[in-house]
Formats: C-alpha cells, sequence, structure tokens
C-alpha cells in the first residue's frame, strides 16, 4: 500500500506528459465541481487512429492530478478503439489503494475527460452508473 502511495505522490509532484499540445486532434476539458479539481486533455492521433502524443495541464487534489499522468502512460501508442475498453476498474487498480466515496470522483476525473473528449458525454454516463 506505501508503495502505491508513494507512486501517487512521484506522480503528482512531477507528472508525466504536463502541458498542452497545439494543435491537437482531440482538446477537452472537465472538472470536478465539487472539490474544484480541472482537467485539460489535448492528444494526438495519427492516419491509424493511434495516440501519438498526448498532454494534460489542470489543477486538483494528489489522485486527480496522478491519475491523469498514469492514464497518460497507458494510453500512449493505443488506438482510439482500443481505448473505448477502458473501465473504471482499469483507472481504480492503477491507482492501487483504496477510495473514499469522495475521492473516487478525483479518480475519475481523467478518464471523464477522455472518454468524453474521444466518444461522447452519454458514453461516460454508462461507464460512470456501472457498478
Amino acid at each position: 500500500m506505501d508503495m502505491y502511495r508513494e507512486i501517487i505522490l512521484d506522480h503528482a509532484r512531477t507528472p508525466h506528459h504536463p502541458g498542452i499540445l497545439n494543435p491537437a486532434d482531440f482538446d477537452h476539458e472537465e472538472h470536478n465541481p465539487l472539490c474544484g479539481d480541472r482537467l485539460h486533455l489535448t492528444m494526438r492521433v495519427n492516419s491509424e487512429r493511434i495516440i501519438t502524443d498526448i498532454a494534460w495541464d489542470g489543477e486538483g487534489c494528489a489522485i486527480s492530478q496522478a491519475t491523469a499522468s498514469m492514464l497518460g502512460d497507458e494510453l500512449l501508442g493505443k488506438s482510439l478503439d482500443e481505448i473505448t475498453k477502458l473501465t473504471k476498474d482499469d483507472v481504480f487498480e492503477m491507482v492501487g489503494i483504496p477510495l473514499t466515496i469522495n475521492r473516487v470522483k478525483c479518480a475519475l476525473l481523467s478518464l471523464k475527460t477522455l472518454v468524453i473528449a474521444t466518444q461522447s458525454a452519454t458514453d461516460w454516463e454508462a461507464i460512470e452508473d456501472k457498478e
């Protein structure tokens, strides 16, 4: 458990894929109104729909920022079709520690931003509603 906490803190302190890509094929921002966390995702894909570059900008708690960093690592080199299979459980597995109800939305903010950017808000609602 301590190892996971250390990984989260490391990603929060020195996030991977910081910044904004310009130009970007996908550009979307979401926020969590309950706690004020904000994430801005920019992403580039090639002609085969493979994610070639990704960048996040945002502010918020260590969980939301670290999860964006970890998810960015996961996404690079994957196709847009492959990422449609990502679930909440995949994110929880990356985080690796039990989360309180309040922290679940923090951890899922990057997945929410990704799904709405690349699919739709309706697709996100379907993921969010799944147990």
